[in-house]
């Protein structure tokens, strides 16, 4: 052993995760994978590392160990001043001494040796520095050292490596050490010279074995760009992102629930100047609107992901990079995720927005919290001084000399950047909201002015003007008590329901698709079937802007929707999910993108085109068979079994039937695959014709709202007679009570998924004594209204 402490270098292939004092956090995990990885079919280029005692060897050699200490010893990392003029000087001291000759001979003859496995002279390669208490499990130094890329040639090497050393005394990575308590001397530096993968030809990104956001754990997050991945890690490009679902994923399914495209303006080439190595370079727009990575690429990423993580029993944080010249995929980089996955599970913080003003800017929201401060525009490095504690910190991108700023922000406003970039690292480690890729944050707020950032409110962030009020409120997950009657959640957000999967529950009683069309299509879905015949050409410009990369409008609308059910269903796997079909009424349709064109004009739509219905109107059909289309897609190709199918206010048996035959032609029989089908009974005559819709449907969810309305003879959408309206009338409860009593009778699950629950926890209480099956509630009342559930549960047990 103390042999192996004195050697100055080391190949990957004689290194584990234990040598990380010798080698470090980033060459340990490399050598790691290269040795026990590389066997199950993850792909990581070979190299060496020199050692931490090369380091101390040179330190000591040339005397520069005292030098350093002398020069820290006034050290003041609070003045910023300070800290940059002593950071400089170390720096300064290390450049003019030379490499020891033995340590540069070693180096050369390992080089050349990697050279010759790649069967060439002097192999292109990636100097990266690795500290020795980099990356573990209590600190991530996030852009603490430096990389030097497309290295080549014998003098290029010893020159990086030397800069490599530097490194460890920037002003990031010293502030950094005394924020975290770790001696400077503590710490020392590894190198890796690892061949170099040339995704300045092709693509490059980072892989989260994790979601960076929620801390939810059954997901692969990947986030791609053109080029270097310097652009991503500095926020210089939104990059296209990809969630995997983990647990489909391994039972053999292509379980990429969601796509997002990103702008990818610019990639980072090489130069051919060695001075300045690299350089930005405009992408074309064809390319912009194209993912920068294929279905098979995410997929195989996700899969590295998972044997990474399995192996070291952690959720990881991977950077890969894709070869321009061989086409294949590599793992770069592999460190702990260090935020997330130290997360108390079993304490819920909810930030929410007691009052909203103007909008000022919006972005992709980092982290779940809401900060206010006065704006402090930053646009480059030397403004950092000015900078005051408290302030929201506004700039186009961060930099990793920025952190003793950054830590001292109450938010971060970016204008660009996805949500693997600096800001977003930092402001999730050091627990403040931050919100990136807004484009034009820096234009639109002003210095001093007074704003609320609030990432509270789901995957975008918004920054509002003024400070507004907000609340924090701590649950105790603990102490929630279990209970006979299953408590299920409303959702229609995609974007939440990582977060929402937190909180207790026994899956969803509706999942409406009605807020995925309205926000992620956005487009009548009758304008993208009769795309070509549509003669407004000012439309057909606005649905092709919306649509890009889909030369078939329909596949958009059914990969769209089915993505957005599928996030839902993969965020409560393997908890049963009722997503409910479309029930927008149709002045609803008519405000989609062409639905003028499809939609009649009704005096009364509550009562009018919608629900089931709609289904089998010639009208409507082919649209209906889309949403068919997207769910069998999410059903079949992402895996998510606990997708249950329910459908909305269907008046008659024989519209029942009507449906179920559609559903059947379009690949969704009831009773096939495990598949249920559910109706809605929110129409008296799905009440007095219960035992009649049991046997073609497999249970009830009782709407509550629809049940009033109908029940009272009112119309929902008049202000006028809004104050009739209760669910708690005797005649809706003696009709809910009824429904329960029919469905029990025939052993039919049964449950609800109105409001009134939510809204009236002795409402709650009266279903428990009635011995209904289930309740649906809105995620903010779950934790109220079970404890209520609960106490009724106890009353009828005594």
């Amino acid at each position: 052993m103390e042999k192996r402490n004195s050697v100055f270098i080391l190949k990957f292939e004689e290194i584990s995760i234990k040598d990380i004092p010798l080698v470090g956090g980033k060459n340990a995990s490399l050598g790691e994978m290269y040795r026990e990885l590389s066997k199950k079919g993850v792909d990581i280029p070979d190299g060496f590392a020199i050692t931490s005692h090369s380091y101390n060897y040179f330190l000591d050699k040339s005397g520069l160990r005292s030098k350093i200490k002398k020069i820290m010893s006034t050290l003041n990392v609070k003045d910023s001043r300070n800290l940059s003029a002593h950071g400089k000087k170390v720096r300064e001291t290390i450049l003019k001494e030379s490499l020891p000759k033995e340590l540069e001979e070693e180096i050369i003859k390992s080089y050349k040796i990697l050279s010759k496995k790649y069967g060439e002279t002097y192999t292109d390669v990636a100097v990266r520095s690795s500290a020795t208490a980099e990356d573990l499990p209590d600190a991530s130094f996030a852009g603490q050292q430096e990389t030097y890329l497309n290295v080549r040639g014998e003098k290029e090497i010893l020159k990086a490596c030397k800069k490599a050393f530097v490194s460890l005394f920037t002003d990031r990575a010293i502030f950094y050490r005394e924020e975290k308590g770790f001696s400077h001397f503590e710490v020392a530096l590894s190198i890796g010279i690892q061949k170099m993968v040339r995704s300045d030809l092709s693509s490059s990104g980072i892989t989260f074995s994790i979601d960076t956001e929620s801390g939810f754990k059954d997901v692969v997050y990947t986030t791609s760009i053109y080029g270097l991945g310097e652009n991503i890690v500095q926020g210089a490009v939104n990059p296209d992102e990809f969630y995997v679902h983990k647990p489909t994923l391994k039972k053999g399914y292509k379980s990429i629930i969601s796509k997002k495209i990103g702008e990818k303006k610019i990639k980072m080439v090489y130069s051919g100047n060695v001075e300045k190595p690299v350089k930005n370079v405009p992408v074309s727009k064809e390319k912009q609107e194209e993912f920068s990575i294929s279905d098979g690429e995410i997929l195989k990423l996700a899969k590295w992901a998972v044997i990474i993580e399995d192996h070291y029993k952690k959720p990881m944080d991977i950077e890969w990079a894709k070869d321009g010249r061989s086409k294949k995929l590599f793992i770069v980089q592999a460190r702990p995720e260090t935020v997330q996955s130290r997360k108390n599970l079993s304490v819920l913080k909810e930030y929410i927005m007691q009052k909203k003003g103007k909008v000022l800017t919006e972005g992709k929201s980092v982290g779940s919290k809401i900060g206010s401060g006065k704006v402090r525009i930053i646009k480059d490095v030397s403004g950092i001084h000015s900078f005051k504690k408290g302030e929201v910190l506004v700039t186009t991108m961060t930099d990793p000399d920025w952190v003793s700023i950054m830590k001292k922000a109450s938010a971060i406003v970016t204008d660009k950047g996805g949500r693997t970039c600096h800001a977003s690292i930092i402001s999730r480690e050091i627990g403040i909201p931050a919100i990136v890729g807004t484009n034009n944050a820096t234009q639109v707020l002003k210095n001093g002015q007074v704003v609320t950032v609030s990432c509270a409110e789901g995957e975008n962030g918004f920054v509002y003007a003024g400070k507004l009020k907000y609340k924090i409120k701590e649950h105790d997950l603990k102490k929630m008590p279990k209970t006979r009657t299953k408590v299920m959640m409303n959702i229609g957000t995609p974007e939440r329901a990582f977060e929402q999967s937190f909180i207790p529950n026994d899956g969803i009683g509706l999942a409406r698709e009605e807020f995925i069309i309205n926000s992620y299509i956005k487009i009548h879905p009758n304008a993208l079937i009769n795309f070509k015949s549509l003669k407004d050409q000012k439309l057909k410009r606005k649905i092709e802007g919306l649509t890009k990369g889909y030369k078939d409008k329909r596949k958009f609308f059914v990969d769209k929707l089915s993505e957005g059910i599928g996030t839902i269903a993969a965020a409560f796997y393997p908890k049963d999910v009722l997503v409910r079909t479309s029930d927008f009424k149709s002045n609803e349709y008519a405000n989609l993108i062409g639905g003028t064109l499809y939609e009649p004009k009704e005096e009364n739509p509550m009562l009018g085109f919608r629900g089931a219905s709609r289904y089998y109107h010639k009208n409507f059909i082919e649209a209906f068979k889309l949403e068919c289309a997207a769910i069998k897609k999410a059903r079949n190709v992402f895996g998510l079994k606990n997708i249950k199918v329910m459908i909305p206010f269907c008046r008659t048996v024989e519209e029942g039937k009507k449906v179920l035959k559609i559903m059947k032609s379009c690949g969704l029989k009831r009773g096939k695959d495990s598949l249920e089908v559910y109706v809605m009974s929110e129409i008296p005559s799905n009440v007095l014709l219960a035992e009649e819709f049991e046997k073609i449907f497999d249970g009830f969810s009782i709407g509550s709202n629809d049940l009033t309305q109908l029940t009272l003879g009112l119309d929902r959408d008049s202000s006028t007679i809004s104050g009739i309206a209760n669910e708690n009338d005797e005649s809706v409860k003696k009709l809910i009570s009824e429904a329960i009593k029919k469905a029990k009778k025939h052993k039919k699950k049964i449950g609800i998924c109105g409001q009134a629950p939510s809204d009236f926890p002795e409402f709650a209480q009266f279903l428990v004594k009635e011995g209904i099956d289930s309740i649906s509630l809105n995620p903010d009342s779950v934790i109220k209204t079970t404890l209520k559930i609960a106490e009724a549960e106890k009353r009828m047990r005594k």
